[in-house]
């Protein structure tokens, strides 16, 4: 009885952490400091049909990050990329929500001195991609620094179809 007890807390200890971990936002190295900070988004204005401002902005545990703006978005999930560029910090990567559409960019933050910007250029990905690939849109080239693998949507031919190409990263 005493074991089933420790194993019952045990696991429901776990299983609370991995909620507060998830409710907190996505964890990583935003600024290159070595201390780990979440990265948490919020919608404004925007209605269930995505009337209205429907802006989403991205905030950081570390309130000296400031935070970013993406527009037409209902929300969206956030993925650490770990650090693409080699620059120390951890790339964060946004997939926007929307009422219309599967077609959506997939958007690549890295912190510069001016705040957070865009890595590459939005990723057009459409939810096949998604569904089908179950990876993300752009991934580190091994054995080749500093440059990316992005994987994007086209359609061709009346179907959609995904094409990857490498791409070397600027400074």
């Amino acid at each position: 009885m005493k074991k089933i007890l420790i194993t019952s807390f045990l696991l429901v200890s776990m299983f609370s952490f991995a909620q507060y971990e998830s409710s907190k936002g996505v964890l990583g190295d935003y600024n290159g400091d070595g201390k780990k900070e979440y990265a948490y988004s919020k919608v404004s204005d925007c209605s269930e049909d995505c009337s209205g401002k429907c802006e989403t902005t991205v905030y950081f545990s570390d309130k000296k990050l400031k935070p970013f703006t993406i527009k037409n978005s209902k929300n969206g999930d956030l993925y650490n990329l770990k650090d693409l560029n080699n620059d120390g910090k951890d790339e964060i990567g946004f997939y926007p929500n929307w009422c219309t559409s599967c077609w959506q960019s997939f958007y690549v933050f890295t912190l510069r001195k001016d705040g957070f910007k865009y890595l590459v250029k939005p990723i057009l990905t459409h939810c096949i991609q998604w569904n089908d690939d179950k990876k993300l849109p752009i991934e580190k080239v091994k054995n080749k620094k500093g440059f990316v693998k992005i994987t994007s949507s086209i359609t061709e031919k009346e179907e959609i179809k995904t094409v990857s190409k490498i791409v070397k990263l600027k400074n």
